[in-house]
């Protein structure tokens, strides 16, 4: 897909953001989208029919009486996009069709959609993109014009032939937007996931903010062509060698490794408490995130500690 065809659909999602923007506030993110998140606000003498496990134990130790934790609404969340713009999003997505889709380009309307959607429902929106490390970063701001200067950077940014092929670093991106975000957002990490070492910064930030993993790429289920004798490149690393696709051990053995790929970025969310979607290439992007929103429950945000001092 070129770049005019691939804007094309883009400024069409705002029309398509509506109806997905309410998928979003009705489903199980609405806490994030309708900005119900709770920040400390002060300490104050118990009094008679407060609940119990907002009692400030520190502070009632120290002055000798009972305190509680009083607690805000955070009424203004943003959206925060994390975008793989490494070398291996340039393969294209095997749809059998004459110029399919790049995983990138999957990326990047996947990004546009939830950027307009987070819009339509009055939120901030920012972005950060990596590689080899942080390329790019849009603090979160209101207003169209701020993400259509995301997605023209995101379009800038597409992977090609004459790019490096070092390894993506989705450890220091995750780190940087730790550092970076400094209240509870909504965060989407949108990437094909051919990365190595960075399960425990996905796990901590998890723990602070409401975390999504999107997957692009083929699905581990979508069989690999029969092509005969071709040689492959590994794009992150620029390794070659030849793949006998037409003998069937060879493609057994690829879709095995495919989806235990798929496996370990699942069981990694399940365990930080994050959600986790892979869309599909053989589907629209939009009734894709639209499924995924409206039909999750709230998942389990991560290990934040309620006001009584449990874990969501």
């Amino acid at each position: 897909m070129d770049r005019w065809e691939l804007l094309r659909r883009i400024t069409a999602f705002p029309l398509t953001a509506g109806g997905l923007s309410e998928e979003l506030l009705s489903g199980g993110f609405r806490s994030v989208f309708k900005g119900q998140g709770i920040e400390f606000d002060e300490a104050r003498h118990y009094q008679m029919g407060d609940d119990a496990r907002f009692i400030d134990w520190n502070a009632s130790a120290r002055f000798g009486e009972p305190y509680v934790k009083m607690y805000r609404e955070e009424r203004e969340l943003s959206v925060f996009i994390i975008l793989d713009t490494s070398p291996s999003m340039s393969s294209a997505l095997w749809s059998g069709t004459p110029g399919a889709m790049s995983s990138y380009e999957q990326g990047v309307l996947a990004a546009a959609l939830i950027a307009f959607s987070a819009e339509k429902a009055g939120q901030r929106v920012g972005a950060l993109f990596f590689d080899r490390e942080v390329t790019q970063v849009f603090p979160p701001r209101k207003g169209r014009p701020h993400i259509m200067s995301i997605l023209g950077a995101a379009l800038d940014a597409g992977t090609g032939p004459d790019r490096e092929p070092p390894h993506s670093n989705l450890q220091a991106a995750l780190l940087g937007t730790g550092r970076f975000l400094k209240r509870r957002s909504l965060v989407t990490v949108v990437s094909d996931f051919f990365v190595s070492a960075w399960e425990q910064e996905f796990e901590d930030l998890a723990a602070r903010h409401d975390l999504i993993a999107v997957g692009v790429g083929n699905p581990p289920d979508q069989d690999f062509p029969n092509l005969g004798l071709i040689p492959l490149e590994d794009p992150e690393t620029g390794i070659g060698f030849y793949g006998a696709t037409g003998f069937g051990s060879f493609r057994r053995e690829w879709e095995r490794w495919s989806r235990e790929r798929r496996e370990r970025v699942e069981a990694l969310c399940r365990r930080a408490g994050a959600a986790c979607l892979f869309l599909p290439s053989a589907e629209e992007t939009p009734a894709a995130l639209g499924r995924f929103f409206s039909g999750r429950r709230p998942f389990r945000r991560g290990r934040r500690r309620t006001p009584g001092g449990g874990y969501l």
